[in-house]
């Protein structure tokens, strides 16, 4: 019997590094990261607020705001192209149209004096070059997709006259509109409550079988990785710490800072008058991203730690088949 033919990445980020210069110093928010992403595979990018993961994002679709952000090193390749290597001209003509990017709030990245349906006929025009009419024809018709109610109406509308979902849902259809293959959601139902959450996950996962994109997720939230996601990038203080199938890291984190995080997240049914139905919080802060950490950037926050991590910093390295970790003692977290 043949060995399945090995799949290309759509994605692969080789050791990116995206520093920050400023009057205080560098800040390395993004430290040698590496991933990949196949074609209709959903990637989340998973750690506290800093430790790059939005970042890593931005590098990817080089939208890192220079000055004072720079990406220093490391390549982008999305189907064999370094994106780090076109010009701007060829750049432009990939973001919205074959990488498009879903944003954390939708009030601060829709124009406020432009209707919804507009925003998304000039994505149309400025990648598919057709008509205003047309565009605005294929806006409606994208609200409409997303399952926007009357859309011949709200086509007309302005983003304050929309609610926080219906314009989570306006971000969407304008990521679509040129059927990208990598959709990259950055924090996408972070502002949301928990119903208006639930729903723009089963549009995402509904519109994800109908067009087949890849999907980079950025977030926080462990629950939404569960439901979205196959496997998990873990970040921490600039650097990726563990990445394996999402099975493999909710049964058997193998990095102490991976163990913590599930373990502060709430459990149906635990008793929080037990000491095991407890939330568990990470002591500590993430520290500062200048270079000057020696060892394991998690080491003052560990349980687990001893002199070894505090002098050694721990290379990444496979655990077990497809899960890598970098934690000298990872033996003891999956015990």
């Amino acid at each position: 019997m043949d060995a399945p033919a090995a799949v290309t990445p759509l994605l692969k980020v080789q050791d990116l590094k995206t520093w920050f210069y400023t009057r205080e110093g560098v800040t390395r928010a993004v430290d040698g990261v590496s991933f990949s992403i196949d074609p209709g595979e959903t990637l989340a990018v998973v750690g506290e607020s800093g430790c790059g993961k939005s970042v890593t994002s931005l590098s990817i679709l080089r939208l890192v705001a220079d000055p004072p952000g720079r990406i220093v090193g490391g390549s982008i390749r999305f189907q064999g192209r370094d994106l780090l290597a076109l010009p701007e001209a060829e750049m432009r003509a990939i973001r919205g149209s074959e990488i498009a990017m879903i944003f954390q709030e939708p009030m601060t990245s829709l124009n406020p004096v432009r209707s919804v349906g507009r925003q998304i006929a000039e994505v149309l025009v400025e990648h598919e070059g057709i008509s205003e009419g047309e565009a605005m024809r294929r806006a409606e018709d994208l609200l409409r997709l997303v399952q926007i109610p009357d859309p011949a109406r709200r086509v007309r509308e302005y983003p304050h006259q929309l609610s926080g979902g219906m314009r989570q849902r306006v971000m969407i259809a304008m990521a679509l509109a040129c059927s990208p293959k990598l959709l990259i959601a950055d924090e996408p139902t972070t502002a949301l409550d928990v119903t208006i959450q639930a729903q723009i996950l089963e549009l995402m996962r509904d519109l994800k079988s109908r067009v087949g994109a890849a999907i980079l997720l950025i977030t926080h939230d462990l629950g939404v990785v569960a439901e979205m996601a196959e496997r998990v990038v873990v970040m921490y203080a600039g650097h990726k710490v563990e990445e394996a199938s999402v099975d493999a890291l909710f049964e058997h984190p193998r990095h102490p800072y991976t163990k913590g995080l599930l373990n502060s997240v709430p459990r149906l049914g635990a008793s929080l008058e037990s000491e095991s139905g407890r939330l568990q919080e990470i002591p500590g802060l993430v520290p500062a991203l200048d270079g000057s950490l020696v060892g394991c950037a998690f080491a003052p926050r560990c349980p687990l730690a001893q002199d070894l991590c505090r002098h050694v910093a721990p290379p990444l390295e496979p655990k077990v088949p497809g899960h890598s970790a970098a934690c000298h003692f990872s033996e003891l977290v999956a015990a």
